[in-house]
């Protein structure tokens, strides 16, 4: 059985979250780590996040979730635990989104609206996985993003 994870690190807008649970859900990923100020489906005192709920429509109940701080330590944990690390970003190094097949342990890194990943994460990936823009716009949203990527990667 295949494990899928989704890591969010420091995304703006509670609508992109939402909408990226509920791709996750369509895709069977198993579990989204938010991190940094990615917001959250509840906050600490127990209030939903009417903006996650309004675009997840319910799949912020159905995936499993969990906010951390630091991004570093989860991937040297995934890593340990044989996880593909696959970043989706735009890089020197990167290879077209296409070419690039899930391995039994599989994490998606997504990064924030307006900067992307930052090298620190890039450098810890095993991938970095790049769709190519034919446009005058040098990317997409980052739900659009992963819905393009998870489809295609995941052969759903």
């Amino acid at each position: 059985m295949k494990e899928t994870i989704i890591i969010l690190p420091d995304i703006r807008s509670a609508l992109n979250v939402g909408s990226i649970f509920r791709t996750a859900d369509a895709v069977g990923a198993d579990k989204i780590y938010l991190v940094g100020y990615t917001p959250v489906p509840i906050d600490q005192f127990s209030r939903v996040n009417k903006e996650i709920a309004k675009t997840a429509l319910g799949a912020e109940k159905s995936i499993d979730w969990e906010k951390i701080k630091n991004i570093s330590g989860l991937l040297i944990k995934l890593k340990k635990e044989n996880f593909y690390l696959i970043a989706v970003e735009q890089a020197k190094n990167s290879v077209d989104y296409k070419k690039i097949k899930p391995k039994t342990k599989t994490a998606f890194i997504f990064g924030n609206e307006v900067i992307g990943l930052p090298k620190n994460i890039l450098n810890q990936c095993d991938v970095i996985a790049e769709i190519p823009m034919k446009g005058e716009k040098e990317s997409l949203n980052v739900a659009v993003s992963a819905g393009v990527v998870l489809f295609r990667i995941l052969n759903i």
